[in-house]
Protein backbone atom coordinates (compact mmCIF):
# COMPACT_ATOMS: atom_id res chain seq x y z
CA UNK A 1 0.00 0.00 0.00
CA UNK A 2 1.24 3.50 -0.86
CA UNK A 3 0.31 6.94 0.43
CA UNK A 4 2.56 8.84 -1.99
CA UNK A 5 3.73 6.38 -4.67
CA UNK A 6 5.47 9.06 -6.78
CA UNK A 7 7.89 9.78 -3.92
CA UNK A 8 8.03 6.35 -2.30
CA UNK A 9 8.94 4.60 -5.56
CA UNK A 10 11.08 7.38 -7.01
CA UNK A 11 14.08 5.99 -8.95
CA UNK A 12 17.16 5.89 -6.72
CA UNK A 13 19.16 8.31 -8.91
CA UNK A 14 16.34 10.86 -8.80
CA UNK A 15 15.99 10.44 -5.05
CA UNK A 16 19.69 11.10 -4.49
CA UNK A 17 19.53 14.21 -6.69
CA UNK A 18 16.60 15.45 -4.61
CA UNK A 19 18.48 14.72 -1.38
CA UNK A 20 21.51 16.65 -2.61
CA UNK A 21 19.38 19.63 -3.60
CA UNK A 22 17.69 19.67 -0.18
CA UNK A 23 21.02 19.18 1.61
CA UNK A 24 22.72 22.00 -0.29
CA UNK A 25 19.83 24.39 0.44
CA UNK A 26 19.86 23.42 4.13
CA UNK A 27 23.61 23.93 4.54
CA UNK A 28 23.55 27.34 2.87
CA UNK A 29 20.59 28.45 4.98
CA UNK A 30 22.16 27.43 8.26
CA UNK A 31 25.59 28.80 7.41
CA UNK A 32 23.94 32.15 6.61
CA UNK A 33 21.31 32.41 9.35
CA UNK A 34 22.28 30.15 12.28
CA UNK A 35 25.10 31.46 14.52
CA UNK A 36 25.54 27.96 15.99
CA UNK A 37 25.97 26.17 12.66
CA UNK A 38 27.98 29.02 11.14
CA UNK A 39 30.54 28.80 13.96
CA UNK A 40 30.50 24.99 13.95
CA UNK A 41 31.21 24.86 10.20
CA UNK A 42 33.95 27.51 10.42
CA UNK A 43 35.60 25.58 13.25
CA UNK A 44 35.51 22.46 11.05
CA UNK A 45 36.98 24.38 8.11
CA UNK A 46 34.05 23.70 5.82
CA UNK A 47 32.01 26.12 3.66
CA UNK A 48 28.73 25.38 1.87
CA UNK A 49 30.61 25.59 -1.45
CA UNK A 50 32.59 22.52 -0.36
CA UNK A 51 29.44 20.38 -0.51
CA UNK A 52 29.48 19.36 -4.17
CA UNK A 53 27.86 15.92 -3.81
CA UNK A 54 26.08 13.79 -1.22
CA UNK A 55 29.42 12.12 -0.47
CA UNK A 56 30.69 15.50 0.78
CA UNK A 57 28.22 15.36 3.66
CA UNK A 58 30.95 13.67 5.69
CA UNK A 59 32.88 16.96 5.62
CA UNK A 60 30.20 18.54 7.82
CA UNK A 61 30.67 18.40 11.61
CA UNK A 62 28.59 16.15 13.85
CA UNK A 63 25.94 17.43 16.20
CA UNK A 64 25.45 15.94 19.67
CA UNK A 65 22.79 15.77 22.36
CA UNK A 66 25.07 17.96 24.48
CA UNK A 67 24.71 20.75 21.89
CA UNK A 68 20.96 20.81 22.49
CA UNK A 69 21.38 20.98 26.26
CA UNK A 70 24.10 23.64 26.04
CA UNK A 71 21.76 25.79 23.91
CA UNK A 72 18.66 25.27 26.07
CA UNK A 73 15.92 26.20 25.58
CA UNK A 74 15.77 27.78 22.11
CA UNK A 75 19.21 28.98 20.99
CA UNK A 76 19.23 26.31 18.26
CA UNK A 77 16.03 27.58 16.70
CA UNK A 78 16.07 29.17 13.25
CA UNK A 79 12.43 30.25 13.34
CA UNK A 80 10.98 33.20 15.26
CA UNK A 81 8.43 32.81 18.02
CA UNK A 82 5.78 34.15 15.64
CA UNK A 83 6.48 31.24 13.27
CA UNK A 84 6.31 28.52 15.95
CA UNK A 85 3.07 26.64 16.48
CA UNK A 86 4.16 24.01 19.03
CA UNK A 87 6.83 22.91 21.50
CA UNK A 88 7.66 19.38 22.59
CA UNK A 89 10.09 18.53 25.39
CA UNK A 90 12.06 15.30 25.58
CA UNK A 91 11.79 12.92 28.51
CA UNK A 92 13.99 10.29 30.06
CA UNK A 93 17.28 12.22 30.02
CA UNK A 94 19.44 13.53 32.83
CA UNK A 95 20.09 17.22 33.30
CA UNK A 96 18.29 19.75 31.13
CA UNK A 97 15.59 18.42 28.79
CA UNK A 98 15.60 18.96 25.04
CA UNK A 99 13.12 21.52 23.78
CA UNK A 100 11.97 21.12 20.16
CA UNK A 101 10.04 23.79 18.29
CA UNK A 102 7.79 23.27 15.26
CA UNK A 103 6.49 25.49 12.50
CA UNK A 104 3.32 24.49 10.68
CA UNK A 105 5.42 23.09 7.83
CA UNK A 106 7.39 20.97 10.33
CA UNK A 107 4.13 19.46 11.60
CA UNK A 108 2.93 18.91 8.04
CA UNK A 109 6.15 17.04 7.10
CA UNK A 110 5.94 14.96 10.29
CA UNK A 111 2.34 14.03 9.52
CA UNK A 112 3.20 13.24 5.88
CA UNK A 113 5.99 10.92 7.03
CA UNK A 114 3.62 9.04 9.32
CA UNK A 115 0.90 8.90 6.66
CA UNK A 116 3.34 7.06 4.38
CA UNK A 117 4.49 4.83 7.22
CA UNK A 118 1.06 3.88 8.55
CA UNK A 119 -0.19 3.21 5.03
CA UNK A 120 2.76 0.85 4.47
CA UNK A 121 1.64 -1.02 7.62
CA UNK A 122 -1.82 -1.46 6.12
CA UNK A 123 -3.57 1.19 8.23
CA UNK A 124 -6.04 3.53 6.55
CA UNK A 125 -9.66 4.51 6.11
CA UNK A 126 -11.98 2.15 7.98
CA UNK A 127 -9.44 1.39 10.71
CA UNK A 128 -9.88 2.40 14.34
CA UNK A 129 -6.49 3.17 15.88
CA UNK A 130 -5.96 3.36 19.63
CA UNK A 131 -2.98 5.59 20.45
CA UNK A 132 -1.62 4.37 23.78
CA UNK A 133 1.51 6.48 23.84
CA UNK A 134 1.66 9.43 26.21
CA UNK A 135 0.10 12.69 25.08
CA UNK A 136 1.50 16.11 25.97
CA UNK A 137 5.18 17.01 26.03
CA UNK A 138 6.13 13.54 24.74
CA UNK A 139 6.05 13.41 20.93
CA UNK A 140 4.63 9.90 20.57
CA UNK A 141 0.93 10.39 21.19
CA UNK A 142 0.24 13.52 19.17
CA UNK A 143 2.48 12.49 16.28
CA UNK A 144 0.69 9.20 15.69
CA UNK A 145 -2.67 10.83 16.38
CA UNK A 146 -2.35 13.25 13.47
CA UNK A 147 -0.72 10.67 11.21
CA UNK A 148 -3.60 8.25 11.75
CA UNK A 149 -6.20 10.94 11.10
CA UNK A 150 -4.35 11.93 7.92
CA UNK A 151 -4.79 8.44 6.43
CA UNK A 152 -8.49 8.40 7.34
CA UNK A 153 -8.39 6.18 10.43
CA UNK A 154 -10.59 6.89 13.44
CA UNK A 155 -8.42 7.67 16.48
CA UNK A 156 -8.97 6.63 20.09
CA UNK A 157 -6.61 8.95 22.08
CA UNK A 158 -6.25 6.58 25.02
CA UNK A 159 -2.77 7.68 26.17
CA UNK A 160 -1.20 5.37 28.79
CA UNK A 161 -2.62 3.87 31.96
CA UNK A 162 -6.10 2.65 32.94
CA UNK A 163 -5.26 -0.63 31.26
CA UNK A 164 -8.55 -2.40 31.96
CA UNK A 165 -10.41 0.55 30.44
CA UNK A 166 -8.12 0.39 27.39
CA UNK A 167 -9.03 -3.27 26.90
CA UNK A 168 -12.74 -2.42 27.19
CA UNK A 169 -12.29 0.30 24.55
CA UNK A 170 -10.49 -2.12 22.25
CA UNK A 171 -13.50 -4.43 22.46
CA UNK A 172 -16.36 -1.94 22.45
CA UNK A 173 -14.99 0.38 19.72
CA UNK A 174 -13.78 -2.46 17.48
CA UNK A 175 -10.21 -1.16 17.56
CA UNK A 176 -8.18 -2.62 14.68
CA UNK A 177 -4.78 -0.98 15.33
CA UNK A 178 -2.86 0.09 18.40
CA UNK A 179 0.26 2.23 18.89
CA UNK A 180 2.24 1.87 22.11
CA UNK A 181 5.49 0.49 23.52
CA UNK A 182 6.01 -3.27 23.08
CA UNK A 183 6.29 -3.70 26.84
CA UNK A 184 2.93 -1.97 27.36
CA UNK A 185 1.25 -4.16 24.73
CA UNK A 186 2.55 -7.21 26.59
CA UNK A 187 1.12 -5.72 29.78
CA UNK A 188 -2.23 -5.11 28.07
CA UNK A 189 -2.35 -8.73 26.94
CA UNK A 190 -1.47 -9.96 30.46
CA UNK A 191 -4.25 -7.86 32.01
CA UNK A 192 -6.68 -8.97 29.30
CA UNK A 193 -6.04 -12.61 30.17
CA UNK A 194 -6.81 -11.89 33.84
CA UNK A 195 -10.06 -10.25 32.70
CA UNK A 196 -10.93 -13.35 30.70
CA UNK A 197 -10.41 -11.53 27.39
CA UNK A 198 -8.44 -13.00 24.50
CA UNK A 199 -6.96 -10.28 22.31
CA UNK A 200 -6.66 -12.84 19.52
CA UNK A 201 -10.21 -14.20 19.70
CA UNK A 202 -12.32 -11.53 21.40
CA UNK A 203 -11.19 -8.34 19.64
CA UNK A 204 -10.80 -6.93 16.12
CA UNK A 205 -7.17 -5.92 16.71
CA UNK A 206 -5.01 -6.86 13.71
CA UNK A 207 -1.96 -4.55 13.72
CA UNK A 208 0.31 -2.83 16.27
CA UNK A 209 2.82 -0.02 15.77
CA UNK A 210 5.40 -0.45 18.52
CA UNK A 211 8.47 1.55 19.51
CA UNK A 212 10.08 4.02 21.96
CA UNK A 213 12.26 1.22 23.37
CA UNK A 214 14.51 -1.49 21.90
CA UNK A 215 12.75 -4.80 21.23
CA UNK A 216 13.93 -7.90 19.49
CA UNK A 217 12.64 -9.86 16.52
CA UNK A 218 11.96 -12.68 18.98
CA UNK A 219 9.61 -10.46 20.97
CA UNK A 220 7.88 -9.42 17.74
CA UNK A 221 7.34 -13.06 16.78
CA UNK A 222 5.96 -13.87 20.21
CA UNK A 223 3.60 -10.87 20.18
CA UNK A 224 2.35 -11.78 16.71
CA UNK A 225 1.76 -15.40 17.66
CA UNK A 226 0.20 -14.63 21.03
CA UNK A 227 -2.13 -11.86 19.87
CA UNK A 228 -2.73 -12.91 16.28
CA UNK A 229 -1.66 -9.53 14.88
CA UNK A 230 1.07 -7.94 12.76
CA UNK A 231 3.58 -6.01 14.90
CA UNK A 232 5.42 -3.16 13.16
CA UNK A 233 8.50 -1.30 14.34
CA UNK A 234 8.42 2.51 14.53
CA UNK A 235 11.44 4.78 14.89
CA UNK A 236 11.94 8.44 15.68
CA UNK A 237 13.31 10.80 18.29
CA UNK A 238 12.00 14.10 19.57
CA UNK A 239 15.07 15.86 18.17
CA UNK A 240 14.21 14.94 14.59
CA UNK A 241 10.45 15.59 15.18
CA UNK A 242 9.17 12.44 16.86
CA UNK A 243 8.17 8.95 15.70
CA UNK A 244 8.26 9.14 11.90
CA UNK A 245 9.36 5.90 10.23
CA UNK A 246 8.14 2.27 10.30
CA UNK A 247 8.82 -1.00 8.60
CA UNK A 248 6.36 -2.06 5.88
CA UNK A 249 4.33 -5.23 5.34
CA UNK A 250 7.56 -7.03 4.36
CA UNK A 251 9.04 -6.35 7.85
CA UNK A 252 12.55 -6.18 6.38
CA UNK A 253 13.75 -2.92 7.92
CA UNK A 254 12.46 0.54 8.79
CA UNK A 255 11.94 2.80 5.78
CA UNK A 256 13.60 6.21 6.21
CA UNK A 257 11.97 8.60 3.74
CA UNK A 258 14.94 10.00 1.88
CA UNK A 259 13.30 13.31 1.01
CA UNK A 260 12.73 13.93 4.73
CA UNK A 261 15.93 12.62 6.30
CA UNK A 262 19.41 11.65 5.12
CA UNK A 263 20.83 8.75 7.12
CA UNK A 264 24.34 7.50 7.76
CA UNK A 265 25.73 4.72 9.93
CA UNK A 266 29.16 5.42 11.39
CA UNK A 267 31.83 3.83 13.53
CA UNK A 268 31.22 5.43 16.94
CA UNK A 269 34.94 5.73 17.69
CA UNK A 270 36.35 6.91 14.35
CA UNK A 271 33.29 8.74 12.98
CA UNK A 272 33.85 7.07 9.59
CA UNK A 273 30.91 5.94 7.48
CA UNK A 274 30.22 2.20 7.44
CA UNK A 275 29.08 0.17 4.42
CA UNK A 276 25.61 -1.35 4.09
CA UNK A 277 24.93 -4.15 6.54
CA UNK A 278 27.61 -3.17 9.05
CA UNK A 279 26.37 -2.25 12.51
CA UNK A 280 27.20 1.18 13.91
CA UNK A 281 25.80 4.45 15.25
CA UNK A 282 22.93 6.12 13.44
CA UNK A 283 23.45 9.69 12.18
CA UNK A 284 20.50 11.69 10.83
CA UNK A 285 20.25 14.95 8.89
CA UNK A 286 16.69 16.30 8.76
CA UNK A 287 16.38 17.84 5.32
CA UNK A 288 13.19 19.89 5.60
CA UNK A 289 13.08 21.08 9.22
CA UNK A 290 12.38 24.81 9.64
CA UNK A 291 12.28 25.53 13.38
CA UNK A 292 15.19 23.40 14.60
CA UNK A 293 17.23 21.90 11.74
CA UNK A 294 19.57 19.01 12.49
CA UNK A 295 22.73 18.31 10.48
CA UNK A 296 24.54 15.01 11.12
CA UNK A 297 22.91 14.46 14.49
CA UNK A 298 24.39 11.48 16.32
CA UNK A 299 21.24 9.78 17.49
CA UNK A 300 23.10 7.17 19.54
CA UNK A 301 21.03 4.21 18.33
CA UNK A 302 22.88 1.20 16.97
CA UNK A 303 21.68 -0.16 13.63
CA UNK A 304 22.81 -0.91 10.08
CA UNK A 305 21.87 0.62 6.73
CA UNK A 306 20.37 -1.06 3.68
CA UNK A 307 20.16 1.07 0.52
CA UNK A 308 18.81 -1.69 -1.73
CA UNK A 309 15.25 -1.50 -3.04
CA UNK A 310 12.81 -3.12 -0.60
CA UNK A 311 10.84 -6.15 -1.82
CA UNK A 312 7.74 -3.95 -1.43
CA UNK A 313 9.10 -1.71 -4.22
CA UNK A 314 10.04 1.25 -2.03
CA UNK A 315 13.35 2.79 -3.13
CA UNK A 316 14.16 4.67 0.08
CA UNK A 317 16.90 3.46 2.48
CA UNK A 318 16.09 1.18 5.37
CA UNK A 319 17.66 0.73 8.78
CA UNK A 320 17.67 -2.58 10.63
CA UNK A 321 15.99 -3.17 13.98
CA UNK A 322 17.76 -1.12 16.67
CA UNK A 323 19.92 -3.33 18.86
CA UNK A 324 20.61 -0.80 21.60
CA UNK A 325 22.16 2.56 22.21
CA UNK A 326 25.74 3.65 22.47
CA UNK A 327 24.98 5.21 25.85
CA UNK A 328 22.91 2.19 27.04
CA UNK A 329 25.87 -0.11 26.66
CA UNK A 330 27.03 -1.79 29.84
CA UNK A 331 30.68 -2.75 30.24
CA UNK A 332 30.88 -5.82 32.47
CA UNK A 333 34.43 -6.95 33.18
CA UNK A 334 35.58 -5.47 29.90
CA UNK A 335 32.73 -7.01 27.88
CA UNK A 336 30.20 -4.81 26.07
CA UNK A 337 26.65 -5.85 26.92
CA UNK A 338 23.40 -4.42 25.55
CA UNK A 339 20.03 -5.11 27.21
CA UNK A 340 18.65 -6.17 23.83
CA UNK A 341 21.23 -8.99 23.75
CA UNK A 342 19.88 -10.24 27.06
CA UNK A 343 16.31 -10.08 25.79
CA UNK A 344 17.17 -11.88 22.57
CA UNK A 345 18.72 -14.72 24.55
CA UNK A 346 15.86 -14.98 27.06
CA UNK A 347 13.27 -15.11 24.29
CA UNK A 348 14.78 -18.42 23.14
CA UNK A 349 14.22 -20.17 26.50
CA UNK A 350 10.73 -21.72 26.74
CA UNK A 351 10.67 -22.05 30.53
CA UNK A 352 10.72 -18.29 31.16
CA UNK A 353 8.82 -15.19 30.07
CA UNK A 354 11.50 -13.48 28.00
CA UNK A 355 9.76 -10.12 27.67
CA UNK A 356 9.76 -9.48 31.44
CA UNK A 357 13.18 -9.20 33.02
CA UNK A 358 15.43 -6.87 35.01
CA UNK A 359 19.20 -6.38 34.86
CA UNK A 360 20.93 -5.33 38.06
CA UNK A 361 24.61 -4.34 37.92
CA UNK A 362 26.74 -3.93 41.06
CA UNK A 363 30.43 -3.64 41.89
CA UNK A 364 32.24 -5.48 44.66
CA UNK A 365 35.64 -3.84 45.03
CA UNK A 366 36.89 -3.59 41.44
CA UNK A 367 34.82 -6.47 40.08
CA UNK A 368 31.51 -5.91 38.29
CA UNK A 369 28.70 -8.39 38.66
CA UNK A 370 25.45 -8.66 36.76
CA UNK A 371 22.26 -10.24 37.99
CA UNK A 372 19.34 -10.96 35.68
CA UNK A 373 15.90 -11.42 37.21
CA UNK A 374 13.54 -13.48 35.04
CA UNK A 375 9.96 -14.67 35.44
CA UNK A 376 9.10 -18.35 35.23
CA UNK A 377 6.19 -19.28 32.98
CA UNK A 378 3.20 -20.54 34.92
CA UNK A 379 3.46 -24.05 33.51
CA UNK A 380 7.06 -24.34 34.76
CA UNK A 381 6.47 -22.79 38.19
CA UNK A 382 7.16 -25.55 40.73
CA UNK A 383 7.90 -26.13 44.39
CA UNK A 384 10.52 -28.73 43.46
CA UNK A 385 13.90 -27.20 44.20
CA UNK A 386 15.74 -29.49 41.78
CA UNK A 387 13.54 -28.40 38.87
CA UNK A 388 14.07 -24.71 39.64
CA UNK A 389 17.83 -25.15 40.02
CA UNK A 390 17.96 -26.89 36.63
CA UNK A 391 16.10 -24.02 34.92
CA UNK A 392 18.29 -21.44 36.66
CA UNK A 393 21.41 -23.30 35.51
CA UNK A 394 20.08 -23.43 31.94
CA UNK A 395 19.33 -19.69 31.82
CA UNK A 396 22.77 -18.82 33.25
CA UNK A 397 24.45 -21.09 30.68
CA UNK A 398 22.57 -19.54 27.73
CA UNK A 399 23.29 -15.99 28.91
CA UNK A 400 27.00 -16.71 29.33
CA UNK A 401 27.16 -18.17 25.83
CA UNK A 402 25.37 -15.14 24.39
CA UNK A 403 27.16 -12.40 26.35
CA UNK A 404 30.61 -13.94 26.97
CA UNK A 405 30.34 -12.99 30.62
CA UNK A 406 29.06 -14.91 33.65
CA UNK A 407 25.65 -13.80 34.90
CA UNK A 408 23.88 -14.50 38.18
CA UNK A 409 20.28 -15.56 37.47
CA UNK A 410 17.40 -15.00 39.84
CA UNK A 411 14.14 -16.84 39.09
CA UNK A 412 10.96 -15.06 40.13
CA UNK A 413 7.31 -16.09 40.24
CA UNK A 414 5.03 -15.43 37.24
CA UNK A 415 3.76 -11.81 37.02
CA UNK A 416 6.12 -10.67 39.80
CA UNK A 417 8.41 -8.24 37.95
CA UNK A 418 7.39 -4.63 37.20
CA UNK A 419 5.26 -3.80 34.17
CA UNK A 420 5.69 -0.49 32.39
CA UNK A 421 3.12 1.72 30.69
CA UNK A 422 5.78 3.95 29.16
CA UNK A 423 9.35 3.07 28.27
CA UNK A 424 10.48 -0.09 30.01
CA UNK A 425 13.28 0.45 32.56
CA UNK A 426 15.19 -2.80 32.35
CA UNK A 427 18.55 -1.80 33.88
CA UNK A 428 19.41 -0.83 37.46
CA UNK A 429 23.10 0.12 37.62
CA UNK A 430 24.18 0.39 41.26
CA UNK A 431 27.87 0.83 40.54
CA UNK A 432 29.72 3.93 41.60
CA UNK A 433 31.77 4.42 38.44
Amino acid sequence: MRWNPRIEEMPVDELRKLQYKLMKTLVYRLYSFSPFYHDRMKDAGVHPDDIRSLADVKKLPFMYKKDLRDNYPNKMFTASTDELVRYHVSSGTTGKPTVVGYTQKDLDVWTESLARSLTSCGIGRGDVMQVSYGYGLFTGGLGLHYGAEKVGATVVPASVGSTEKQITLIQDLNVTAIACTPSYLNHISDVAEKMGVSIKNDTSLRVAVLGAEPWTAGMRDRIQERLGIRAHNIFGTSEISGPMFTDCAEQKGIHIWGDIAYTEVIDSETGENLPDGESGELVVTVLQKEAMPMIRYRVGDITSLDTSVCPCGCTHPRISRLTGRVDDMLIIRGINVFPSQVEHCLMQIPEISGQNYMIIVTRDGSLDSMRVQVELRKEFFSDKIDDLLEIRKKVAYELKNALNVSVDVELTAPDSLPRFEGKAKRVIDRRVL
